[in-house]
């Protein structure tokens, strides 16, 4: 047998960095949480770069600053001043509370500390170099109150674990994605992040989450948020909410608060879902910013290194009181609009349709406002010669749900032809097929002018030569602002640029690409789904042919880009056998 032995501090040392420090983002939102701990009001990010990826991340925040002693001791593994012993962690309010944060970074980097108590007597501050986990220099300096810790050569004395990390700019997503969801969790914090010298991201001190959504993602967006509240003996919820007619193709832009502390929840991002109900196609998502201030005896935020998966008791009320919130603010407002309006007023009307059913159909017909017009136009964009047809000749004799065309064979069998998926497959041939002949752009009359987030032009710009390949044209137009100059042929039209570029760009940020082997095929895909015939379309008869007409000439029609049956068949045998007739 092995003898069992136990291991050395540097190895212990490099285990507990391997379970907090998996990349640049992880050392920023360490750093950025101990700065919120302590009391900052004020905290700076700045990022250093080169064609190679991040070398120095430094925080500089106006917070309570240390002693010599403390800063000497903040490095040992498992010192903290967040909590004292076992029962703190049934009450804990802060972000950190480990002590392993300072010790594991400084494991795998070079760090240097300077801080200096705030409001103390002392005039001047300290200053500490960590090398591998070691301090290899100490000396007192002139600083202002606060501190700033600088980490650089990340990784240095780990070479396999550097190999891991992605390009520049997917670790610039990941930075920026770590501030905008502690600047959310925190509207009292102004915070600013500068890369390599130029401003990249900046918020004001607010007690609203909405100005910090503003600052964040724009005017335009923050405008058009509900208000959502909801109310337990335990439990208290804020926070906003999209229309219908605003969603996203991934839950990538859900974010989630929880005691002030940025988490991850599918489970929360789920419920917030269920309060659309049927508002949604089943496969979006909306944008929503919900903070949830729940007794802390109720959450476990020790289950996990990072801390951003949280255990909670009586998770089945907390969900559903979180799903009844959106429903209601939903349910309290004039969602047929497309600006914010004034909560619905009761009404006198002269049918008995229920409120809410009247309200659904305004919704659905806001949604699908100009549907047959639209579809004709895509249909139009998609409509080739040939002579192949690998479908059985069907006639159609109408729409189910305004998303599944009933046919009829010549020998009886009744299929149904989801609308969107069949459309989806014509689309994506059509895609492979232009792209493949280098002839995928179509230029725009007007360009589509693209605001992003920090993150999401990070993310862009990583993308930039992947759109190309397949059609798009995208360049940089200001500070995290890009201009759509061209679109896959395949689209064709200005009002799918911006929607089809943010999908893709929100698919990237998921990583919901990588169950694709290849990100040019997850891309693709994106394009043929947003280009498609959505499900709730009213269609003509002439355009039901014509789809079905287009399906039958693709190469493999039965099934769409993701593997959904396009068309399912229920032959005479079988209706005979539902009905009893055998």
């Amino acid at each position: 047998m092995t003898e069992i032995h136990v291991l050395d501090p540097e190895t212990v040392n490099q285990i507990a960095a391997g379970e907090v420090v998996e990349r640049p983002a992880s050392v920023a939102k360490e750093l950025l949480e101990n700065a919120i701990d302590a009391g900052a009001t004020v905290i700076l990010l700045e990022i250093a770069s080169d064609a190679a990826g991040i070398t120095k991340i430094q925080v500089t925040d106006n917070g309570e600053g240390m002693t010599p002693g403390e800063a000497v001791l903040a490095f040992q593994p498992h010192a903290t001043s967040k909590i004292r012993d076992i029962t703190d962690l049934s009450t804990i309010r802060t972000l950190g509370f480990r002590g392993e944060a300072l010790a594991s970074i400084a494991a795998v980097s070079e760090v240097t500390m300077v801080t200096r108590p705030r409001g103390g007597e002392a005039l001047s501050g300290t200053r500490l170099v960590v090398r591998g986990g070691e301090i290899v220099e100490t000396a007192e300096v002139g600083a202002p109150e606060g501190t700033t810790v600088t980490v650089e050569r990340l990784f240095y004395n780990t070479p396999v674990r550097r190999k891991f990390l992605k390009s520049r700019n997917t670790e610039l997503a990941h930075v920026y994605a770590v501030v905008e969801s502690l600047a959310l969790a925190h509207g009292e914090i102004a915070f600013r992040v500068v890369h390599n010298g130029k401003e990249r991201m900046a918020t004001q001190r607010s007690a609203g989450l909405l100005a910090t959504v503003a600052g964040l993602y724009g005017a335009d967006l923050a405008r058009s948020l509900l208000p959502v509240e909801g109310r337990l003996p335990f439990l208290t919820i804020r926070g906003y909410v999209s229309r219908p007619q605003e969603n996203r193709g991934s839950p990538s832009q859900i974010s989630l608060s929880i005691n002030g502390r940025s988490i991850l929840s599918r489970k929360i991002a789920a419920a917030v879902r269920e309060g659309y109900g049927n508002l949604l196609p089943k496969d979006r998502y909306p944008v929503a910013f919900m903070d949830l201030a729940i007794d802390t005896g109720l959450v476990d935020v020790n289950v996990h290194p990072t801390k951003r998966e949280v255990r909670l008791s009586r998770e089945r009320e907390i969900l559903e009181a979180v799903t009844a919130a959106v429903r209601k603010a939903l349910a309290d407002h004039d969602l047929s609009r497309d600006a914010p309006g004034e909560p619905v007023q009761q009404q006198i009307v002269a049918d008995d349709t229920p409120p809410v059913a009247r309200e659904t159909e305004a919704v659905y017909a806001a949604a699908h406002r100009g549907g047959p017009a639209l579809a004709d136009k895509r249909l139009r964009r998609t409509e080739r010669e040939g002579e192949k047809n690998l479908l059985p000749a069907m006639e159609p004799i109408g729409q189910v749900a305004a998303t599944y065309i009933a046919a009829e064979g010549v020998d009886g069998t009744l299929y149904l032809v989801d609308q969107h998926a069949a459309h989806e497959r014509i689309l994506y041939d059509q895609v492979v097929e232009q792209r493949d002949a280098e002839s995928a752009a179509q230029e725009l009359l007007v360009p589509v002018i693209l605001p992003l987030s920090p993150k999401e032009a990070a993310a862009l710009r990583e993308a930039i030569p992947l759109l190309a390949g397949e059609g798009f044209v995208v360049e940089e137009f200001g500070r995290d602002t890009f201009a759509v100059r061209a679109v896959p042929a395949a689209l064709g039209a200005v009002e799918d640029a911006a929607g089809t570029v943010r999908e893709t760009i929100a698919d990237l940020l998921s990583g919901e690409s990588r169950a694709h082997t290849d990100r040019r095929e997850a891309v693709t895909c994106i394009i043929a789904c947003r280009g498609a015939i959505k499900a709730g379309t009213r269609l003509t008869p002439e355009q039901q042919r014509l789809l079905i007409s287009q399906l039958a000439r693709t190469k493999t029609p039965w099934t769409c880009p993701h593997g959904r049956p396009t068309v399912v068949a229920f032959d005479r045998k079988k209706l005979e056998k539902i009905f009893g007739r055998r």
